[in-house]
């Protein structure tokens, strides 16, 4: 009995290595805001949404409001971004929603010394937590998810269901999944991204496009 409970222990201990979330933060030097960090394995991300309105350069980064304009952007392959709904404070929540052509810029939509994750570096997350399968539940926040479907956020990635927008200016339902971008092109005119649904546990990937307005997480170079 003892020896068993001492495998259990180390079991347990184990686990909690493998998911122990190591916070930090820094500072963007474009507006001053303040992201929180985490270390999930060999990486390092942002732990919250990213909520920028310039470039590296400090050119301005357009927000698109209306749907017309929303969808001449994406026709045009201009950078845009918007709140969820247009609303201001969805974004102290949920960041900013930006089209790929904002994320592919030459001009650079990461904060110094981050880049936009590739498909490639989203799967080193995913394979990390135990595959696509299962790493959903771990990445999903605590709480706001539709229907109860919130995750244990144990890697502390606390991804929220900020939604997207479509290429021609409507709102998904907020609160019934999250998607990012990734930099990596998948087919004309659409791009990788990766998806948390408030019905799974599992972590979707899959071809968005490129006109729609997704959220942004960054990785540490």
């Amino acid at each position: 009995m003892r020896k068993h409970l001492l495998v259990l222990m180390s079991m347990l201990s184990l686990s909690t290595i493998v998911y122990a979330q190591q916070y930090g933060s820094f500072k963007d030097a474009r507006d001053g805001r303040v992201y929180k960090t985490v270390k999930i394995g060999s990486q390092v991300w942002m732990a919250e949404n990213l909520n920028v309105a310039k470039f590296r350069n400090g050119d301005p980064i357009p927000e698109v409001k209306t749907d017309e304009e929303w969808e001449k952007a994406g026709q045009n392959k201009k950078p845009a971004w918007c709140y969820y709904d247009n609303d201001p404070t969805n974004g102290v929540k949920y960041g900013k929603l930006y089209n790929w052509y904002a994320v592919n810029d030459p001009r650079g939509l990461a904060p110094v010394g981050y880049h936009i994750p590739s498909d490639a570096e989203w799967t080193v997350l995913t394979d990390y937590l135990g595959g696509a399968g299962n790493a959903g539940a771990k990445m999903k926040s605590k709480n706001d998810w539709y229907q109860d479907g919130n995750g244990t956020n144990s890697s502390g990635f606390n991804g929220l269901p900020g939604e997207y927008r479509y290429s021609g200016g409507a709102f998904g339902g907020v609160g019934r999944g999250g998607f990012w971008w990734s930099s990596s092109v998948g087919k004309a005119n659409y791009a990788r991204d990766r998806v948390l649904d408030y019905g799974g546990g599992g972590v979707g990937r899959g071809y968005g496009s490129k006109g729609r307005g997704l959220s942004v997480r960054c990785l540490r170079d």
